[in-house]
């Protein structure tokens, strides 16, 4: 693969996209709405996740909640490569709660990296399944090498909740309700019942994101979702909220690596 490359793969597993990358890129912060689980293959980098900051290199794992604010920056000269699954939450919901015999509560991701033969093995099991297209698998294949990395995954760490405070929590969910519609940092602040400061203050601090940054988050996840969906790109950011779709393509590659025409291309 050559340097600064991003691939989006075919998957053969609904809800489940598989992406491959090698970069000296650093990434700044954002979020996904999707689990993630990958594998570095080459070199190490360095992130600050809302679990700390943390560095992994050949042989680790990496893991990613959905909405959780995160970086990446290579360790070095050479770049890193590596390998990600995003996981719809439904998909991640559905097996946690049968490897936790029925317990509902998924939880998240406790451990942004570490070290384990056997997950590093299920994922490079999974990966190849989904994303080879001579693959013989049965999709009964697919589900079993799921649930076994996801229980590799889950003992990594114990899952926990973040407590957010009920004022961020209300901003917050003004944004997430509408995306795309035209709000001030005034109306947040009076829904949070804060001074546009405070909301400023805590929100950053609480999420990660200022208002700004993560209203452009949300709005760059509605038009990835839309594109996988097959709308074309130039109604995808409109929908999204864009000015027009060049704007749209900018923070789509900045934020996920690879363009949203490529995007389109791989969920075909």
């Amino acid at each position: 693969m050559a340097k600064g490359q991003f691939r989006m793969l075919h998957s053969a597993t609904a809800g489940i996209d598989a992406v491959e990358a090698q970069s000296r890129q650093s990434f700044a912060r954002h979020t996904h709405d999707q689990f993630g689980i990958g594998l570095i293959y080459q070199g190490a980098q360095k992130s600050l996740s809302g679990r700390g900051m943390v560095e992994a290199g050949v042989g680790d794992m990496i893991t990613v909640n959905p909405g959780e604010v995160h970086d990446g920056t290579p360790i070095g000269d050479a770049g890193r490569s590596w390998r990600m699954l995003y996981f719809d939450p439904a998909v991640i919901s559905a097996a946690a709660e049968d490897i936790g015999q029925g317990r509902p509560d998924a939880g998240e991701f406790a451990s942004p990296a570490f070290r384990d033969v056997d997950a590093a093995n299920q994922f490079r099991a999974l990966f190849a399944a989904i994303t080879d297209p001579t693959s013989q698998d049965e999709a009964i294949r697919h589900e079993e090498r799921l649930l076994l990395l996801l229980a590799s995954v889950l003992a990594a760490g114990r899952t926990r909740r973040l407590e957010r405070p009920a004022a961020v929590t209300a901003a917050k969910m003004m944004i997430d309700d509408d995306p795309t519609a035209a709000i001030t940092l005034a109306d947040l602040a009076a829904e949070a019942r804060l001074s546009r400061f405070q909301l400023v203050r805590n929100f950053a601090k609480s999420v990660g994101l200022t208002p700004h940054a993560y209203i452009v988050q949300r709005r760059i996840d509605l038009a990835r979702r839309l594109i996988g969906e097959g709308m074309p790109l130039s109604e995808a950011a409109f929908a999204a909220g864009f000015a027009d779709q060049s704007h749209m393509t900018r923070i789509f590659v900045s934020k996920y690596g690879l363009s949203p025409g490529a995007y389109a291309e791989a969920r075909k």
